[in-house]
């Protein structure tokens, strides 16, 4: 089977293991999952711990001992919500950068080896095309669903 649907969810899955497998190999102190959880901090810093468990679609129970692991190492910090009190926001720390370019660095050589073979124009037009797809799927995801008619309204 070779529809892009199923290519694009394969590779994900491919990625995911082989950056998970990278991630424990790589002697930085965290697991996979609390690797995950911080780069999406980073790319989201500041946003509720709920909105971050959406994010990385994991229950915010699995969320909450990855950011307990995160603040014992002092790579983030718990804030007060002053929109909700009730939820908390989610920030780095100044010493947070240094493990994110450690992550970053693993995360661009499994780029590298999973595109190899590709000219540099043709991994343009692949992250361009892949930002494409991306844009028009969070359209969709976006939508409201219609509401069915109740009988009042016939």
């Amino acid at each position: 089977m070779n529809s892009l649907s199923f290519l694009i969810a394969d590779n994900a899955r491919l990625l995911r293991a082989v950056f998970e497998r990278r991630i424990a190999q790589a002697g930085l102190s965290l697991t996979p999952g609390e690797a995950r959880a911080l780069l999406n901090i980073a790319a989201a810093d500041g946003s509720r711990q709920l909105d971050i468990a959406a994010r990385m679609s994991v229950e915010p129970m699995t969320l909450c001992a990855y950011l307990d692991k995160l603040q014992v190492l002092g790579l983030i910090e718990r804030q007060q919500c002053t929109a909700d009190r009730r939820a908390k926001r989610i920030n780095l720390t100044d010493s947070a950068q240094e493990m994110i370019t450690a992550l970053n660095q693993e995360i661009e050589l499994i780029l590298a080896q999973a595109t190899e073979g590709l000219d540099d124009r043709t991994k343009e037009v692949l992250v361009q095309a892949m930002a494409s797809v991306h844009a028009n799927l969070q359209a969709l995801n976006s939508v409201q669903q219609p509401q069915p008619e109740s009988d009042e309204s016939r």
